[in-house]
């Protein structure tokens, strides 16, 4: 906090949620399939079991709409930050390849996806930072 005074930023902070309780699912919708893409997201919800396909709309309500619809950052941090996230947890390769393919769909190169692994380099290990580089290898084709 002190930090944050001595910066001039002013405390606190404004909300920086912009759905609601009724909205929230129609507009993480929306920004998923921005991220992702239109195609990959209706095929995610079509080839879903039927008995599972709550969890697609709990995705898109919850991580989508809850999260990434605040302002406060970009989209293309965020995603970054979510890449680096599932890097560091280990054991999310599907969803680390799922967020390189975000990634590129909205921007982010694969030069910077490496430069964020190499700064989380000291803090995860090299078994995590090279299952990722391995990761963007493959979706990248490198």
């Amino acid at each position: 906090m002190k930090c944050f005074k001595e910066c001039g930023v002013e405390l606190p902070l404004p909300p920086q949620s912009t759905t609601t309780p009724e909205n929230r699912a129609e507009k993480g919708l929306a920004v998923q399939k921005e991220i992702i893409g239109r195609e990959l997201v209706d095929k995610l919800y079509s080839s879903s079991p039927k008995d599972q396909v709550h969890i697609q709309h709990f995705l898109s309500a919850n991580c989508f709409g809850d999260h990434l619809t605040r302002t406060g950052l970009d989209l293309r941090t965020r995603e970054l930050l979510t890449f680096g996230m599932l890097v560091s947890l280990g054991g999310c390769e599907p969803q680390v390849k799922g967020h390189i393919a975000a990634n590129l769909h909205i921007g982010n190169d694969r030069a910077t996806l490496i430069d964020v692994l190499t700064q989380l380099l000291p803090f995860i290990g090299y078994p995590r930072t090279l299952n990722g580089l391995r990761a963007v290898d493959e979706a990248t084709g490198s």
